[in-house]
C-alpha cells in the first residue's frame, strides 16, 4: 500500500480522495462476479486489475483519514520533492505559532508558543489552553467566515506585555470550509511602550510650554490693565516675561536637539575626539556660571592622550550637560572634579572613562533609575528655578547610545554625586 500511496499525487484534497476511493470500491465490486465466472485465460488479468483497484481504494481511503498530518498535507507539500515539511515550517517561525484543526484542537506548535501558553500540548482543545474570550472568538469567526481575524492578548501576570494574535484559516477548497487555522502571535509590547512614551512626551512638553506662556500672558494682561501706568511694575514684569521667554527658548532648543539626535540613532559615528581638549573647552564655557556660585571646576590631567571615537559636537553636548548639572546642583562654594582615564573594567574592550563628581546634596536611591527619562526631575520646583528643562540627561543618554557609550551614576545623600561616561577608544 505504501508504494501505491507514494505513487498518488500528494496534494489530492480530502473530499476528492474519498470520492475516488468510493469509485474504486464500486468498480472492484462490479469486477468480482466477472472474475468468478471468467475463463482461466481471463482470470489472471482480471485478478491483477482487481488487486490494483483494491490497492488504490485503500490508499485513497488512507489519504482522507482525519489526522493532523493529512489535514495540512495539501498545503504543506505542493510537491513531493520539497526539502521541508509543514511541521518544520511551523518550528522555524520566530513568532509564537499554533496550528489548530477545525475542532480547535492543537495540531502543532513551536517552542516560542510555550512561553505564552504554559498548558500548550498537542491534541488539546484551545479552550483548555487559553480562556481568553477574544482569542476564542477570533478562531471561531475565522472558521465561519474563512477570513483572517485578530485578537488582543493580555498574558497572565501582566507586566505591561501586549500581544496581537492573527488567526488565518487555510486548507479548504474553493467555496468549502477551512480545515485548519494558523495562529501567529506578535509581541507589540515595545510598540505599545513607545506609543505611551510619545503620548507622555507630548503631554509633558505641552505642560512645560504652557506654564511660561500662561505666565507671560498674565503679565501682558496686567500691563494692559491695572498696571498700565505703573513704571515700577513695567520693569519688574518685563524682566519676568524675559526670563519666561528664555525658558521657553531653552526648552524648544532641547526638544529640537533631542529630535536631531534620535534621527541619527542608527548612524555610527566615525570621528575621533581628543577628550582632554574637549573637556577643557566645556569648562571654559561654564566658568562664568561656576563663578556665580563660587564653584571651582578641576579637570585632572590624563596620564597619556586619550582619544574617543565619536562626533565632537555631540560629545561636547554630553559633557556640557553633565558638568552644568554639577554646577547648578552642587554646593555653593564647593567643587566639581572631572577625571579622565582609560577604562580598566574590561581589558578586552578598549574604552575611555570620564567621571564628573560634585559635592552637592546627593540624590536619593529611588530617583536614580529614572534620571535619564524625559522631563524627570528630582525636584521640579528647584529645577525650574535654576533653568532646567528636564531633558539634559535624556539627550546625553541618547547621544551616548548612538556612540555605543554608557552612562552610570553613583550618589550618596549629603555627600555628592558622580556621573560616569564610558566611550569606545579610537583605535
Amino acid at each position: 500500500m505504501s508504494l501505491i500511496k507514494n505513487w498518488l499525487p500528494p496534494a489530492i484534497p480530502t473530499n476528492a480522495s474519498a470520492g475516488f476511493a468510493a469509485l474504486s470500491a464500486i468498480a472492484l465490486l462490479a469486477l468480482i462476479p466477472t472474475w468468478l465466472y471468467a475463463g482461466e485465460q481471463w482470470r489472471l488479468g482480471l485478478g491483477v486489475l482487481c488487486g490494483l483497484l483494491a490497492g488504490i481504494s485503500a490508499a485513497l481511503a488512507w489519504n482522507c483519514r482525519s489526522n493532523p498530518e493529512n489535514i495540512t498535507e495539501a498545503i504543506a507539500n505542493a510537491g513531493a520533492t520539497e526539502p521541508f515539511s509543514w511541521p518544520d515550517l511551523v518550528a522555524a517561525i520566530p513568532d509564537p505559532t499554533i496550528v489548530l484543526n477545525r475542532s480547535s484542537v492543537v495540531l502543532k506548535y513551536n517552542a516560542a508558543a510555550l512561553a505564552i501558553f504554559e498548558r500548550l500540548t498537542q491534541g488539546r482543545p484551545l479552550e483548555h489552553i487559553s480562556r481568553d474570550p477574544e482569542l476564542i472568538a477570533a478562531v471561531t469567526g475565522a472558521f465561519e467566515t474563512a477570513e483572517k481575524r485578530k485578537a488582543k492578548l493580555l498574558p497572565r501576570g501582566g507586566g505591561g506585555q501586549r500581544f496581537i494574535a492573527t488567526v488565518a484559516p487555510f486548507g479548504g477548497e474553493a467555496g468549502q470550509p477551512a480545515v485548519a487555522a494558523l495562529i501567529t502571535i506578535h509581541d507589540e509590547s515595545e510598540q505599545h511602550r513607545a506609543l505611551e512614551m510619545r503620548t507622555d512626551f507630548v503631554a509633558n512638553a505641552s505642560h512645560e510650554l504652557r506654564t511660561p506662556l500662561a505666565s507671560v500672558r498674565g503679565f501682558i494682561e496686567t500691563l494692559q490693565g491695572p498696571a498700565r501706568n505703573d513704571e515700577v511694575a513695567h520693569d519688574r514684569f518685563l524682566k519676568i516675561m524675559a526670563e519666561q521667554a528664555e525658558r521657553m527658548t531653552r526648552l524648544i532648543d532641547d526638544l529640537l536637539l533631542l529630535s536631531r539626535v534620535e534621527e541619527k540613532a542608527n548612524l555610527n559615528p566615525t570621528g575621533q575626539v581628543r577628550l582632554s581638549e574637549l573637556l577643557n573647552e566645556v569648562v571654559r564655557a561654564l566658568t562664568p556660571a561656576a563663578e556665580e556660585r563660587q564653584i571651582t571646576i578641576t579637570v585632572e590631567p590624563e596620564s597619556s592622550p586619550l582619544v574617543a571615537k565619536g562626533e565632537r559636537d555631540e560629545l561636547f553636548q554630553v559633557f556640557h550637560n553633565l558638568i552644568e548639572n554639577a554646577v547648578k546642583y552642587g554646593r555653593v562654594g564647593g567643587s566639581v572634579k572631572v577625571h579622565l582615564q582609560e577604562s580598566e573594567r574590561d581589558p578586552s574592550r578598549k574604552r575611555v572613562a570620564v567621571t564628573v563628581t560634585d559635592d552637592g546634596p546627593g540624590i536619593a536611591p529611588e530617583h536614580l533609575p529614572r534620571l535619564t527619562e524625559r522631563f524627570y526631575r528630582v525636584s521640579t520646583e528647584h529645577s525650574r528655578r535654576i533653568g532646567g528643562t528636564g531633558l539634559g540627561l535624556a539627550i546625553a543618554k541618547h547621544i551616548l547610545t548612538r556612540h555605543q557609550g554608557e552612562l552610570s551614576v553613583d550618589s550618596v545623600v549629603g555627600r555628592g554625586t558622580t556621573f560616569k561616561v564610558s566611550l569606545p577608544k579610537y583605535k
